[in-house]
């Protein structure tokens, strides 16, 4: 007889209906164990009949012990039979609301939890077939077994024991490893082993005697279901004794931490069986039988009478190290060197040169320098000597004797020993390891350490925060904070190395003033000084040509832009400004000035890598380089890598490398062990280089007034909320039915039109030339609120700023705040520059109290103090670009505490997502933000509940 192969799909379906409609179960056992089955029987109450019985299930008749009255009686019962591959499958996917049959779905899921964690081995029957068994069990799942079976109400277990009167039924824990046992000897029989190996024993599904096998099975299964474990602690040689020696040891699986040597087994017989089990000593002897067959010298110790310990050679003893370990270790015999004498020996990627005289920072970072990679042993943290690195790589053995002292040599180190030296590293390379202080060498990461001029290096650098603030330049017409002082010894330092940086400070604590402060500082030496360009965006040009004249009115400045622009008569201490724009058309004419320094301003705009601009940018000639932000990464790591790749190129290795070594694990792991370390890792290197400070940082600016964020939750309109409604409907039938790119594409467009729908009917219905009999009032809750918002802050005398990411929204704001008698300014991305530059002085000197802003367009350079209020009317979904629009107003030269709204309309995705923002600020604040892409791979139930309107006030 053969057991059913497979779990037929009809079987269990049968089977899990039955279950569902109450019927109990109990476990049949079967010799072999894959032969067992689960009888499905009718308690009482339960719903009768079973319908046709499906292929592979049978009928059966079976004697239980039930209940009657107050006592017990047999009573035969008629039931269903299912095979094991049946019964797992049905009792895992039922709900079954029998006592018996929920215990038995515990069951099968504690036999399955045991099958994936390996826990199964060979063994034969009383009968003599072959048979697969679960276990070795560890203290925790024999617990869990207890646990299981003490749970087991009577009709799980109602099995009669054989024997005299008193009726007795079958003991729990015993049903449920004979079930176990069951699970294992079915399953791992698949359809596929005989195909792999051939039809033989523990593979095959018949029942067949072997007969032949059963001293090997008996003492595999002995091996392998020991209570007691055998080890040997080896000792090495100390004081007079000059002999390695191998002390037998006792272990019980119950007490992983309880240890006894064995010459307790001999002298103290009684204890030891307290402690280890009546079997210490049987199981004791049966282990050196086994690890004598591939170790020998184990032999010596079964000729004793009470084995206790063995004396070895040198060579015995370098066998344990080798292969005999390994092979100990398989017959159930673990080796244990003393820790000390194993974790002796470290090795270290010694990486740079060794100060010489004339040794310099600047040197070792010349383009065509190599620096040294060699390995450094050390014994107990203390490095080898070079004869004694000659001695361990001419060891012939993995047992070494250095400095009186016995200690393991890995074969790796011992080959890094031979080698000594490895290729030489580029300055990147080598900076880059020093930083992180790790290497990666084929395929290996090892820890690396940096030696004389390149070690001085980083430690000068490691710290950007750690710098002396410097002197402001004498021809400064103003006065630097300290955090500013700072950050100008910072970025003087890492120009003249060569290295460059990006100053990454929050919008409004002064990186204009740095940079010119930087600019005059460079002119004061002969090596750096000359000209310098700041590419930015159109609408920063004025502000950098005032800023430049209020600060640096010494200091030559022209704006390279307009038809008439040139470079002619150009001064050595001169400021270029040029946009962006016309950096990709004339990059050329750019090239052919020397350039002392390159500022990239809002250098978020070269975030990516492949755009024509960044491409441009990196083909300028300069002697140092400089990134101003206040957002290094928006979207993903990748933007991290543009900006450091230009201000430093080589640092971050090729953008595919960074992703592989850093990237990707954070991105796709940032809460778990290995994104957490990842992201040390880039922090430690990325930190000298990136100068980060946040209003909020203590010492900053503690003359900014407060700032207070508040959510300003909407309910929808009528109007709003059927329209919401509809274009969930419709637009979710179509993503469900669409995938790749066009799903995607859906997803955005159903995001972009359910915000515009929160924003107003209006937005999304395309109305707009609107006339008094259409006004947009009472359509929105949001326009409502905005509305009592604006004649409050009128009011009271004071501004405010409103931001919209829609062009067109904000256009339906202008209109209808006019109609309302409210003068405004309304910046856009289409704004001339000297427009923007009159709107911004209009605003600045009270003349309008609303100033209405595209973010994308406004969202960074002004400077808008006059407002005391910001209102974000939609969310951007990105903390980093809606604190770069706040930051208009709350900058260094507010004086007035600032009030920020944001408008959310209840219980839409504006409101589901607005409540991720807080833990997604964590995540952008370590390494990244995201926005609405990364929600276009939802998938659609996570999606339609993300869309789906919730609770309305």
């Amino acid at each position: 007889m053969s057991a059913s192969p497979l779990a037929a799909p009809e079987a269990t379906a049968w089977a899990r209906e039955l279950l569902d409609r109450g019927w109990a179960a109990v476990f049949l056992p079967g010799e072999p164990a894959r032969l067992g089955r689960l009888l499905l029987w009718q308690p009482a109450g339960a719903v009768a009949g079973g319908g046709d019985v499906p292929a592979g299930v049978e009928t059966d008749s079976v004697e239980l012990v039930l209940p009657h009255g107050r006592s017990v009686r047999r009573r035969r019962v008629d039931g269903y039979a299912l095979p094991v591959a049946v019964a797992v499958s049905a009792l895992t996917g039922a709900q079954p609301p029998h006592p018996s049959a929920a215990a038995w779905q515990g069951a099968a899921c504690f036999a399955l939890r045991l099958l994936a964690d390996g826990r199964l081995h060979p063994a034969l029957t009383p009968a003599g077939y072959d048979t697969w068994r679960a276990g070795p069990f560890t203290a925790a799942q024999r617990q869990a077994l207890d646990a299981l079976a003490a749970a087991f109400p009577p009709h799980a277990h109602c099995l009669p024991e054989p024997g005299p009167p008193p009726v007795r039924i079958a003991e729990p824990a015993a049903l449920v490893r004979q079930f176990c046992d069951a699970v294992a000897d079915d399953l791992v029989r698949t359809p596929a082993a005989p195909l792999a190996v051939g039809a033989v024993p523990y593979v095959w599904r018949d029942t067949r005697a072997v007969p032949a096998l059963r001293d090997w099975a008996e003492e595999t299964a002995a091996a392998l279901t020991a209570e007691v474990g055998v080890s040997l602690r080896v000792d090495v040689p100390e004081g007079r004794r000059r002999q390695f020696r191998a002390v037998l040891q006792l272990r019980t699986a119950a007490d992983p931490a309880l240890v006894v040597e064995a010459a307790r087994l001999w002298s103290e017989p009684g204890e030891v069986e307290r402690l280890l089990g009546p079997r210490a000593e049987t199981e004791t002897l049966l282990a050196l039988r086994r690890g004598a067959r591939v170790w020998p010298p184990l032999q010596r110790l079964l000729a004793d009478a009470a084995p206790e310990e063995l004396r070895l050679t040198d060579d015995e003893a370098f066998d344990l190290l080798g292969e005999a370990t390994d092979a100990l270790r398989a017959a159930g015999i673990v080796v244990h060197w003393p820790r000390a004498l194993v974790k002796a020996l470290t090795a270290t990627a010694e990486i740079g040169q060794r100060a010489a005289p004339g040794s310099s920072a600047g040197g070792l970072l010349d383009a065509d320098a190599l620096l040294d990679f060699r390995w450094q042993v050390s014994l107990g943290g203390e490095p080898l000597t070079e004869a004694e690195m000659n001695d361990l790589a001419e060891a012939r053995r993995p047992l070494i004797r250095l400095r009186d002292q016995w200690v393991v040599a890995d074969p790796k180190l011992v080959a890094r020993a031979k080698r000594r030296r490895m290729e030489p590293l580029t300055p990147m390379e080598a900076l880059s390891a020093a930083l992180t202080g790790e290497v990666e060498r084929d395929g290996e990461t090892f820890v690396s350490e940096a030696v004389g001029a390149l070690g001085d290096l980083v430690t000068r650098i490691r710290d950007p925060e750690s710098r002396t603030p410097a002197a402001q330049p004498a021809a400064l017409e103003a006065t630097l904070r300290d955090y500013q002082k700072r950050g100008l010894a910072w970025l003087a330092e890492m120009c003249e190395l060569g290295l460059g940086g990006c100053l990454a400070d929050d919008m409004g604590l002064g990186k204009t003033i740095t940079l010119l402060a930087l600019h005059l500082h460079r002119q004061t030496a002969p090596a750096t000084a000359g000209p310098t360009l700041v590419v930015c965006p159109t609408s920063l040009l004025g502000n950098w040509q005032r800023e430049a004249a209020r600060f640096a009115p010494t200091v030559p400045v022209r704006r390279y832009h307009g038809g008439d622009r040139h470079l002619e008569a150009l001064a050595g201490d001169e400021i270029v400004l040029v946009t962006y724009g016309v950096l990709r058309r004339d990059r050329d004419v750019l090239a052919e000035t020397a350039w002392s320094l390159i500022a990239a301003d809002e250098a978020q705009h070269v975030k990516n890598p492949y755009a024509v601009t960044a491409r441009e940018l990196r083909t300028l000639p300069a002697r140092a380089r400089v990134a101003l932000t206040g957002t290094p990464v928006e979207n993903n790591l990748s933007e991290l890598w543009a900006l450091l790749d230009w201000t430093t190129p080589g640092l971050l290795g090729s953008l595919s490398a960074f992703r592989d070594r850093h990237a990707r694990a954070i991105e796709t792991g940032a809460g778990d062990g290995e994104g957490s370390a990842a992201a040390e890792r880039l922090s430690r290197l990325v930190r000298p280089f990136l100068l980060r400070r946040k209003k909020s940082d203590p010492g900053i600016a503690p003359e900014l007034p407060p700032k207070t964020e508040t959510d300003r939750v909407v309910s929808l309109t009528a109007e709003q909320t059927s329209l919401y409604e509809a274009v969930v409907r419709e637009t979710m039938a179509k993503i469900e039915e669409s995938e790749g790119i066009a799903r995607r594409g859906l997803v955005l467009k159903l995001l972009t039109a359910l915000k515009q729908i929160c924003n107003h009917p209006a937005q999304y219905l395309k109305e707009h030339n609107l006339s008094r009999s259409t006004s947009l009032a009472g359509r929105s809750g949001k326009l409502d609120l905005l509305d009592e918002l604006v004649d409050t802050i009128i009011a009271e005398g004071e501004s405010v700023l409103v931001f919209t990411q829609y062009k067109q929204m904000a256009a339906l704001l202008e209109s209808h705040l006019a109609e309302r008698g409210t003068p405004t300014l309304f910046l856009h991305g289409g704004t001339p520059v000297t427009r923007r530059e009159e709107m911004v002085e209009r605003f600045q000197r009270g003349e309008v109290p609303v100033f209405l802003l595209s973010l994308k367009a406004a969202g960074t350079g002004l400077n808008l103090t006059r407002a005391t209020h910001v209102v974000h009317y939609d969310r951007w979904w990105n903390p980093a670009v809606e604190d770069q629009a706040t930051d208009r107003a709350y900058r260094i030269g507010q004086d007035q505490p600032v009030q920020v709204h944001k408008l959310i309309a209840e219980g839409t995705v504006e409101d589901k997502v607005a409540k991720l923002l807080d833990s997604k600020r964590a995540l952008a604040d370590a390494v990244v933000g995201s926005g609405e892409a990364a929600l276009t791979e939802l998938s659609d139930a996570d999606l339609a509940e993300l869309v789906a309107l919730g609770r309305q006030s």
